[in-house]
Protein backbone atom coordinates (compact mmCIF):
# COMPACT_ATOMS: atom_id res chain seq x y z
CA UNK A 1 0.00 0.00 0.00
CA UNK A 2 1.46 3.44 -1.23
CA UNK A 3 1.99 5.94 1.04
CA UNK A 4 2.30 9.59 0.51
CA UNK A 5 5.41 11.44 2.31
CA UNK A 6 4.39 14.90 3.81
CA UNK A 7 6.76 17.24 4.35
CA UNK A 8 7.18 20.78 6.17
CA UNK A 9 8.85 23.16 3.14
CA UNK A 10 9.39 27.05 3.66
CA UNK A 11 8.96 28.82 0.16
CA UNK A 12 11.98 30.48 -1.16
CA UNK A 13 9.72 32.92 -2.78
CA UNK A 14 6.97 34.20 -0.32
CA UNK A 15 8.08 32.36 2.96
CA UNK A 16 5.29 30.56 4.24
CA UNK A 17 5.70 27.40 5.39
CA UNK A 18 3.33 24.67 4.32
CA UNK A 19 2.93 20.70 4.26
CA UNK A 20 4.17 19.44 0.72
CA UNK A 21 1.20 16.80 0.02
CA UNK A 22 -1.04 18.13 1.95
CA UNK A 23 -4.21 19.86 -0.88
CA UNK A 24 -5.14 22.90 1.64
CA UNK A 25 -1.55 23.24 2.19
CA UNK A 26 -0.90 23.49 -1.78
CA UNK A 27 -3.59 25.50 -2.68
CA UNK A 28 -2.78 27.91 -0.04
CA UNK A 29 1.01 28.32 -0.81
CA UNK A 30 -0.36 28.64 -4.48
CA UNK A 31 -2.45 31.16 -3.93
CA UNK A 32 -0.92 33.07 -1.15
CA UNK A 33 2.82 33.15 -3.17
CA UNK A 34 0.94 34.37 -6.23
CA UNK A 35 -0.07 37.60 -4.11
CA UNK A 36 3.33 37.71 -2.58
CA UNK A 37 5.31 38.14 -5.66
CA UNK A 38 2.69 39.70 -8.19
CA UNK A 39 0.40 41.89 -5.88
CA UNK A 40 -3.65 41.55 -6.21
CA UNK A 41 -5.53 43.49 -9.26
CA UNK A 42 -7.60 46.52 -9.33
CA UNK A 43 -10.05 46.46 -11.98
CA UNK A 44 -12.86 48.46 -13.70
CA UNK A 45 -15.05 46.93 -11.07
CA UNK A 46 -13.13 48.11 -7.97
CA UNK A 47 -13.03 51.66 -9.79
CA UNK A 48 -17.13 51.64 -10.19
CA UNK A 49 -17.81 50.72 -6.40
CA UNK A 50 -14.62 53.38 -5.20
CA UNK A 51 -16.61 56.62 -6.77
CA UNK A 52 -19.55 55.84 -5.35
CA UNK A 53 -17.82 54.51 -1.44
CA UNK A 54 -15.70 57.66 -1.38
CA UNK A 55 -12.28 56.41 -2.01
CA UNK A 56 -9.58 59.15 -2.58
CA UNK A 57 -6.86 59.14 -5.20
CA UNK A 58 -3.87 60.88 -2.91
CA UNK A 59 -1.38 60.74 -5.01
CA UNK A 60 -0.89 60.22 -8.64
CA UNK A 61 2.01 60.03 -11.25
CA UNK A 62 4.49 58.45 -8.52
CA UNK A 63 7.83 57.84 -10.51
CA UNK A 64 9.28 54.27 -9.11
CA UNK A 65 13.08 53.55 -9.42
CA UNK A 66 12.17 51.46 -12.18
CA UNK A 67 10.82 54.29 -14.66
CA UNK A 68 6.82 53.37 -13.41
CA UNK A 69 4.28 55.59 -12.76
CA UNK A 70 1.46 54.60 -10.07
CA UNK A 71 -1.18 55.92 -7.58
CA UNK A 72 -1.97 55.55 -4.24
CA UNK A 73 -5.56 55.39 -3.23
CA UNK A 74 -7.12 55.70 0.25
CA UNK A 75 -10.24 54.35 2.04
CA UNK A 76 -11.78 53.43 5.68
CA UNK A 77 -10.22 50.18 6.40
CA UNK A 78 -13.26 48.85 7.72
CA UNK A 79 -14.78 49.89 4.38
CA UNK A 80 -17.48 46.92 2.91
CA UNK A 81 -18.69 45.89 -0.28
CA UNK A 82 -16.32 44.24 -2.94
CA UNK A 83 -13.76 46.55 -2.29
CA UNK A 84 -14.16 45.80 1.96
CA UNK A 85 -13.58 41.86 0.56
CA UNK A 86 -10.53 42.88 -1.24
CA UNK A 87 -8.88 44.02 1.42
CA UNK A 88 -9.84 40.92 3.54
CA UNK A 89 -7.99 39.21 1.32
CA UNK A 90 -5.32 41.23 0.92
CA UNK A 91 -4.53 41.74 4.82
CA UNK A 92 -4.70 37.65 4.97
CA UNK A 93 -1.46 37.40 2.65
CA UNK A 94 0.00 40.11 4.45
CA UNK A 95 -0.55 38.87 7.76
CA UNK A 96 0.68 35.25 6.55
CA UNK A 97 3.68 37.45 4.96
CA UNK A 98 4.46 38.95 8.10
CA UNK A 99 3.37 36.14 10.51
CA UNK A 100 0.94 38.43 12.28
CA UNK A 101 -2.47 38.41 13.58
CA UNK A 102 -5.09 39.35 11.74
CA UNK A 103 -6.14 42.99 12.65
CA UNK A 104 -9.36 43.90 15.41
CA UNK A 105 -12.27 45.08 14.56
CA UNK A 106 -11.74 48.26 16.45
CA UNK A 107 -7.98 48.59 15.29
CA UNK A 108 -9.56 48.84 11.73
CA UNK A 109 -12.45 50.97 12.54
CA UNK A 110 -10.23 53.90 13.14
CA UNK A 111 -7.69 53.31 10.21
CA UNK A 112 -7.27 53.94 6.67
CA UNK A 113 -5.67 51.49 4.30
CA UNK A 114 -3.55 52.88 1.54
CA UNK A 115 -2.91 50.90 -1.62
CA UNK A 116 0.30 51.62 -4.38
CA UNK A 117 -1.35 50.86 -8.03
CA UNK A 118 0.63 50.10 -10.83
CA UNK A 119 -0.44 49.31 -14.77
CA UNK A 120 -1.33 45.63 -15.24
CA UNK A 121 1.35 44.46 -17.80
CA UNK A 122 -1.21 42.25 -19.19
CA UNK A 123 -4.51 44.25 -19.17
CA UNK A 124 -4.55 47.42 -19.67
CA UNK A 125 -7.68 48.12 -17.92
CA UNK A 126 -6.83 46.65 -14.72
CA UNK A 127 -3.96 47.96 -12.26
CA UNK A 128 -1.97 45.84 -9.77
CA UNK A 129 -2.20 46.24 -5.71
CA UNK A 130 1.58 46.60 -5.42
CA UNK A 131 2.24 48.11 -1.91
CA UNK A 132 -0.10 48.51 1.41
CA UNK A 133 -0.44 50.56 4.40
CA UNK A 134 -2.84 50.44 7.39
CA UNK A 135 -2.58 53.86 8.93
CA UNK A 136 -4.00 53.71 12.70
CA UNK A 137 -5.51 56.50 14.67
CA UNK A 138 -3.25 55.86 18.35
CA UNK A 139 -2.72 58.07 20.89
CA UNK A 140 0.92 57.23 22.75
CA UNK A 141 3.83 55.08 21.83
CA UNK A 142 7.34 55.10 22.78
CA UNK A 143 10.37 56.68 21.72
CA UNK A 144 13.77 54.49 20.24
CA UNK A 145 17.00 54.08 22.03
CA UNK A 146 19.82 55.28 20.20
CA UNK A 147 22.94 52.53 20.30
CA UNK A 148 24.23 54.91 22.09
CA UNK A 149 21.52 54.84 24.64
CA UNK A 150 21.29 51.27 24.66
CA UNK A 151 25.02 50.65 25.50
CA UNK A 152 24.79 52.98 28.26
CA UNK A 153 22.19 51.21 29.93
CA UNK A 154 24.39 48.55 29.44
CA UNK A 155 27.29 49.85 31.20
CA UNK A 156 24.38 51.10 34.12
CA UNK A 157 23.50 47.74 34.46
CA UNK A 158 27.40 46.22 34.46
CA UNK A 159 27.91 48.51 37.71
CA UNK A 160 24.86 47.47 39.26
CA UNK A 161 24.45 43.60 38.67
CA UNK A 162 26.80 40.68 38.93
CA UNK A 163 25.02 38.92 35.71
CA UNK A 164 28.47 38.33 33.11
CA UNK A 165 26.21 39.50 30.49
CA UNK A 166 24.25 43.07 31.23
CA UNK A 167 20.88 43.73 29.78
CA UNK A 168 19.59 47.37 28.72
CA UNK A 169 16.48 46.34 29.96
CA UNK A 170 16.13 47.03 33.14
CA UNK A 171 15.59 50.95 32.03
CA UNK A 172 15.03 50.09 28.58
CA UNK A 173 12.01 48.04 27.08
CA UNK A 174 12.98 45.13 24.79
CA UNK A 175 11.13 45.29 21.07
CA UNK A 176 13.95 43.29 19.17
CA UNK A 177 16.96 41.87 21.48
CA UNK A 178 17.84 40.40 17.96
CA UNK A 179 18.67 43.82 16.15
CA UNK A 180 19.43 45.58 19.64
CA UNK A 181 15.95 47.70 19.01
CA UNK A 182 14.92 48.60 22.63
CA UNK A 183 12.50 52.01 23.40
CA UNK A 184 12.76 54.35 26.42
CA UNK A 185 9.17 53.38 28.75
CA UNK A 186 7.96 56.62 28.56
CA UNK A 187 4.25 56.98 26.72
CA UNK A 188 4.48 60.21 24.41
CA UNK A 189 1.67 61.42 22.54
CA UNK A 190 1.82 60.41 19.09
CA UNK A 191 -0.97 60.43 16.56
CA UNK A 192 -0.21 57.93 13.90
CA UNK A 193 0.72 53.81 14.13
CA UNK A 194 1.67 51.76 11.32
CA UNK A 195 0.35 48.25 12.04
CA UNK A 196 1.19 46.47 8.56
CA UNK A 197 3.16 47.42 5.63
CA UNK A 198 3.96 45.20 2.77
CA UNK A 199 5.20 45.71 -0.70
CA UNK A 200 4.96 42.87 -3.26
CA UNK A 201 7.98 40.77 -3.55
CA UNK A 202 8.36 41.40 -7.32
CA UNK A 203 8.30 44.85 -6.79
CA UNK A 204 10.61 46.03 -3.63
CA UNK A 205 13.32 48.57 -3.52
CA UNK A 206 11.23 50.80 -6.22
CA UNK A 207 10.56 52.82 -2.80
CA UNK A 208 6.69 51.81 -2.75
CA UNK A 209 6.79 51.55 1.17
CA UNK A 210 8.05 54.96 1.58
CA UNK A 211 5.76 56.80 -0.89
CA UNK A 212 3.17 54.86 1.17
CA UNK A 213 4.43 55.98 4.29
CA UNK A 214 4.67 59.57 3.06
CA UNK A 215 0.92 59.83 1.51
CA UNK A 216 -0.29 58.18 4.81
CA UNK A 217 1.80 61.05 6.64
CA UNK A 218 0.70 63.95 4.41
CA UNK A 219 -3.07 62.79 4.55
CA UNK A 220 -4.39 60.75 7.43
CA UNK A 221 -5.71 63.25 9.32
CA UNK A 222 -7.34 66.10 6.94
CA UNK A 223 -5.62 69.55 6.70
CA UNK A 224 -2.98 68.17 9.46
CA UNK A 225 0.19 67.11 7.69
CA UNK A 226 2.67 64.60 9.96
CA UNK A 227 6.29 64.87 10.37
CA UNK A 228 8.09 61.51 11.08
CA UNK A 229 10.93 63.90 11.93
CA UNK A 230 8.90 65.10 14.96
CA UNK A 231 7.64 61.91 16.69
CA UNK A 232 4.38 62.05 14.62
CA UNK A 233 4.35 58.63 13.64
CA UNK A 234 4.80 55.40 15.06
CA UNK A 235 5.10 51.46 13.77
CA UNK A 236 4.18 47.90 15.84
CA UNK A 237 7.09 46.05 15.88
CA UNK A 238 8.65 45.62 12.76
CA UNK A 239 10.12 42.60 11.11
CA UNK A 240 13.48 42.98 9.74
CA UNK A 241 12.80 44.48 6.11
CA UNK A 242 10.24 46.84 8.06
CA UNK A 243 13.04 47.94 10.84
CA UNK A 244 14.80 49.21 7.39
CA UNK A 245 12.17 50.43 6.08
CA UNK A 246 11.51 52.67 9.33
CA UNK A 247 15.04 53.63 10.06
CA UNK A 248 15.55 54.66 6.43
CA UNK A 249 12.29 56.70 6.22
CA UNK A 250 11.90 58.40 9.86
CA UNK A 251 15.71 58.69 9.79
CA UNK A 252 15.38 57.59 13.44
CA UNK A 253 12.62 59.52 14.97
CA UNK A 254 10.00 57.08 14.74
CA UNK A 255 8.45 55.48 17.54
CA UNK A 256 7.01 52.41 18.49
CA UNK A 257 3.83 51.23 19.78
CA UNK A 258 1.39 48.24 20.98
CA UNK A 259 -0.98 46.95 18.88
Amino acid sequence: MATTIRTVETCSLCGLSYTKGAPDDEVLHRSHCGRVQRGMEWGKEEEREALRVGVEEVAMGVKLKDGTSGRIICYPANIGGRIGTKLAHLLETVNLALASPPLTESILKCSKAYLFLVPSITNVRREKIVGCAIAQRISTAMEIATPEEAASACAQDRDTSSELHPSPTRSLVAVDTSSGLFCHPAALPTPLGIPRLFVSSAHRRQSIASQLLSAAAATFIHGCPLDPLKGNVAFTQPTEGGNAVMRNWGKGFIRIYEE
